[in-house]
């Protein structure tokens, strides 16, 4: 499927960005090869985003410290982002703007969750509930790890009926077995997300005068 030009991201995009946590970046309990590589783009988007005046939303993995996720306890995982500690904040070096809508996820010690749409802010409202109080219509995509939470939150969009684009160089994957990211795209291109470099963004989202001029023409049909 061919990417939309300019001028086609909604006008109420939100961008997403998927646990791009200490413990996810080389060096971290389960890094993802070159997963800090991708920090810079990420916060070229966020700054725009910031700048055009849409919503950023930061997702991140949140696990106590018994959880069925880990290996330990019968799950698939070695232990990561344990609630509190230096391995499940964010990497320093991501830009996390004041303000910035932040949801945890993985918090059941029974459930295995992969999707941003399986997350929750602290006063308990769930991703599509935010998104939707926000007016948001149309995801943008970027993160950790494509194979995995990225994928999972992706289609999970798609399947509510949200637009989603992903920000191909702005994601990595973990790639347990060689090929995984590349059917992980695979698979949320035929669902229907569509794929962009970060460097193009700034041509595919409204200006910061069609947001005013659009925000003015509702308040005027109220």
């Amino acid at each position: 499927m061919a990417d939309r030009g300019p001028g086609t991201v909604g006008k109420r995009a939100a961008l997403l960005v998927v646990d791009i946590q200490n413990d996810f970046c080389p060096g971290g309990a389960l890094g993802v090869p070159d997963g800090d590589a991708i920090i810079p783009r990420v916060n070229r988007a966020t700054a725009l985003f910031t700048r055009r005046g849409l919503p950023v939303v930061f997702t991140r993995d949140w696990h106590p410290r018994v959880t069925k996720h880990f290996k330990e306890f019968g799950g698939a995982w070695p232990p990561h982002c344990i609630q509190a500690t230096k391995g499940a904040r964010f990497h320093p070096d991501l830009d996390v703007p004041k303000g910035s809508l932040i949801l945890s996820k993985g918090m059941d010690p029974e459930v295995d969750s992969y999707s941003g749409f399986q997350a929750f802010t602290e006063r308990g409202r769930d991703l599509e509930s935010a998104l939707h109080e926000l007016g948001v219509d149309e995801l943008v995509i970027c993160g950790l790890a494509t194979d995995y939470c990225v994928r999972a939150t992706a289609l999970d969009a798609l399947r509510r009926g949200m637009p989603v684009r992903v920000l191909r160089d702005a994601i990595r994957g973990v790639d347990l077995k060689p090929g995984d990211s590349e059917m992980a795209e695979k698979e949320m291109r035929v669902h229907g997300a569509r794929f962009s470099e970060s460097r193009g963004l700034a041509k595919l989202l409204p200006n910061a005068r069609s947001l005013h001029d659009s925000r003015h023409l509702k308040a005027a049909n109220r």
